[in-house]
């Protein structure tokens, strides 16, 4: 299902600095608060929870990685596209949009209008949603898939029985931007 995008990013985002202005922990934020990956145009994009990440510094740059299991609908949105956002929602939204977000396909839901929230596209035609606090938006660098023979821990295999291995993206940070007030 095409999801509905009509609207531009309000003067209520500003851009900021990820690496003074990002708050909280990493670990937790990703883990804990989730976030959505989200990729597309202004006419077409899907996005997804996202409770495995990582953001750091690689090849001179500041960097995000964001997985995705071959099965997801968002997949064939960051396969396709050049950027992709990471998007952070306050506590009062987070439980509705992970559930519609985690729990929906974009195939035939359009999950921004079931979850009440806005989407939205920055200036770099990167995918956002108003509602939220914070997005990180990437430049897809890098993409590969998880090879199970490199699994040096055997409880990770566990984690994929249907052998449905994440691709994982690398996007170079070109934006950070935060929601004033």
């Amino acid at each position: 299902m095409k999801q509905k995008l009509t609207v531009s990013a309000s003067p209520r985002w500003r851009e900021a600095r990820i690496e003074m202005d990002f708050e909280g922990g990493i670990i937790s934020r990703i883990s804990k608060d989730w976030a959505l990956i989200a990729a597309g145009n202004g006419g077409d994009y899907n996005a997804m929870t996202a409770s495995w990440g990582a953001l750091g510094y690689l090849w001179e740059k500041p960097i995000a990685i964001c997985f995705v299991r071959p099965q997801r609908f968002t997949r064939s949105f960051t396969d396709t596209n050049a950027l992709f956002s990471l998007t952070f929602f306050g506590r009062d939204l987070r439980a509705k949009t992970h559930k519609v977000f985690g729990g929906e396909s974009g195939r035939d839901t359009d999950k921004a209008q079931k979850a009440g929230i806005t989407p939205i596209v920055f200036e770099e035609g990167a995918i956002g949603f108003e509602e939220a606090i914070e997005t990180i938006v990437c430049r897809k660098i890098y993409f590969d898939d998880f090879n199970s023979a490199n699994f040096l821990d055997p409880a990770i295999e566990k984690l994929y029985p249907q052998n449905d291995y994440h691709r994982f993206y690398i996007g170079e940070i070109v934006k950070f931007y935060k929601k004033r007030g």
